[in-house]
């Protein structure tokens, strides 16, 4: 009896269900940093791990899907983008996963606690950059309607607003990186220099995060232009 793969039940005619399904796993990787951050925060090393787990797991999965969609995608589609746009389209979105994996697995190695007079606007940063996460997904979510408009419309217009909300959440997250950075510096004589040498690339990693979201909102614009 031959077992069928289900990931390649996902591959039919189209890619974009594979694409969507990708960009929803990457999203759910970030999406755990808010209880991983919680976790840190209250010193629960236990619970952190249990989350880290399943943040490296969602990446793995991700990672998989990955593969399996570059296996299937045929090298001519009768779609009005080009092979190479949606290739790259997934590399952006596959990097939001590997920056989850990332900023867990620093901060469990290491224990981090947010430092008290900081852990607030800490957990403010990374609830923006999952939101922007989140943004790119939703504007993913709406490339097969756009398919079968032919990039017009209501739903071309759509979109179009979904990336421009996208951008203004980027920045949005970018100023609280900035009062982020400038909350750490002022209690960071109080700190051993090594944990504030790691806190600035936390907080860059997650400002990162954000940004690598982004970057997928970006790719859906030059690709839907063309």
């Amino acid at each position: 009896m031959v077992i069928a793969n289900p990931l390649t039940s996902l591959f039919g005619k189209s890619p974009i269900t594979p694409m969507q399904e990708h960009m929803k796993v990457a999203t759910a990787a970030a999406e755990l940093l808010l209880e991983f951050f919680v976790a840190a925060t209250g010193d629960d090393w236990e619970k952190a791990e249990q989350i880290q787990k399943e943040i490296s797991n969602k990446e793995h999965e991700a990672d998989e899907l990955k593969r399996e969609l570059r296996r299937h995608l045929p090298k001519s589609l009768f779609l009005p983008v080009p092979r190479t746009d949606l290739l790259e389209l997934l590399a952006m979105q596959d990097k939001i996963a590997n920056r989850a994996k990332d900023i867990a697995g620093i901060m469990l190695g290491r224990q981090m606690v947010p430092p008290a007079a900081i852990a607030p606007e800490l957990q403010a940063l990374v609830q923006a950059a999952v939101d922007t996460a989140r943004m790119a997904h939703k504007a993913i979510n709406e490339l097969d309607e756009l398919l079968e408009t032919g990039f017009s419309g209501r739903e071309m217009d759509l979109v179009e607003k979904l990336i421009e909300d996208l951008d203004a959440q980027e920045s949005h997250t970018d100023q609280l990186e900035i009062q982020m950075r400038l909350a750490l510096f002022k209690i960071e004589e109080d700190l051993p220099p090594v944990q504030v040498m790691f806190l600035y690339r936390v907080i860059e990693w997650v400002g990162d995060l954000a940004d690598r979201a982004e970057k997928v909102g970006s790719r859906l614009q030059l690709l839907i232009a063309r």
